[in-house]
């Protein structure tokens, strides 16, 4: 695939559902550029994430829905002629996963089934990127992870992200919605949710490393992840949905090159210049879901569609750190003027 998938969005109707949180804003900052017409629908629930500030700069350059992809009677609407829809929507805790189970099978199942239910019946001929995640492999087999490795979640969260992925596959089979699932690695980047740490520990580890406090490190940190930066992420989802090569299949969207917690937080802290790190025990509830070693093979998404990332991890740290150290204090305590221009 060529340069050409960027201008296959110039006056293209899309919409992205979580299109205030962390990668649906950062999408929707490319697609404003490609000259695309943007519908973001979030629900703004606390703590998910959705943030206006995301948006601050191209607020008159998108139209925002503030809706619940659970509602069925909102979503037949907000589908119409639109002719992708990147469904970034989700609660994306595993730990709130294992405490609020039901809150996770209503967002991450239900609701997807409101959204492919609404396109089958207002919009069959749209095309649809899901968000999947590598959550949905487990504690991996083989490093590192392809395609085919079994999918055997180890929490409440990975096994709905499961079930969201196949009901868009299921869909794109059966009823000919185009459809297909990107599995993230660990997305880092600017306007990622940092007020609190369960929704991964990347963006904890960035917080804490911009106010000098102390990193904590489960176990020896020598576990090995693999990270994408999200403009790397943004541009698979443009790819992914340009491409008819890319309907009812499921694509990992892995890092440049693994790396131990230990070396990561090392290059962390270099990089802000301040902090420090200390090595814990595994909380219990964590540990019970931690999947060891993990880091994906993503050599199908990039034979699909050319996909490969592109920022290295020390320059996205670098672009992240500037990004907070400028803006922390809107996502710590969101204020009122976020809004102005918006509502």
């Amino acid at each position: 695939m060529t340069a050409d998938y960027r201008s296959f969005y110039r006056h293209r109707k899309v919409m992205i559902t979580g299109g205030l949180g962390f990668i649906g804003s950062n999408l929707a900052r490319q697609l404003v550029e490609l000259g695309a017409d943007v519908l973001l629908v979030d629900s703004m629930i606390p703590d998910y994430g959705g943030n206006f500030f995301n948006i601050q700069g191209i607020e008159d350059r998108v139209r925002v829905n503030v809706a619940d992809i659970r509602q069925e009677s909102t979503m037949n609407y907000l589908v119409r002629n639109r002719a992708v829809i990147f469904n970034l929507a989700g609660q994306v805790s595993h730990i709130d996963s294992m405490r609020d189970p039901y809150t996770d099978l209503e967002i991450n199942c239900r609701s997807q089934l409101s959204i492919l239910e609404a396109c089958r019946r207002h919009n069959p001929d749209v095309r649809v990127v899901f968000a999947g995640t590598r959550q949905v492999y487990g504690k991996p087999d083989f490093l590192p992870v392809t395609e085919r490795h079994l999918v055997s979640p180890t929490d409440v969260n990975g096994i709905n992200k499961a079930a969201g992925e196949n009901y868009h596959l299921l869909y794109n089979h059966v009823f000919g919605i185009r459809a297909c699932s990107l599995r993230l690695t660990n997305v880092y980047g600017p306007r990622q949710l940092v007020k609190h740490n369960r929704q991964g520990f990347i963006g904890w580890f960035i917080r804490t490393a911009v106010e000098g406090g102390e990193i904590q490190i489960y176990g020896d940190g020598s576990q090995l992840r693999d990270f994408v930066y999200v403009d790397d992420a943004a541009d698979a989802f443009l790819r992914a949905g340009a491409s008819d090569a890319c309907n009812g299949e499921a694509f990992n969207v892995g890092g440049q090159s693994p790396i131990s917690h230990r070396e990561l937080v090392a290059l962390l802290l270099d990089l802000a210049g301040a902090g420090r790190v200390t090595f814990v025990e595994w909380p219990a509830e964590k540990k019970a879901i931690d999947i060891g070693n993990f880091y994906a093979d993503s050599s199908k998404f990039n034979a699909a569609v050319g996909w490969e990332p592109k920022v290295s991890l020390r320059e996205g740290f670098e672009r992240t750190i500037a990004f907070y150290r400028e803006h922390l204090a809107r996502y710590l305590n969101p204020v009122p003027e976020d809004l102005a221009g918006i509502l």
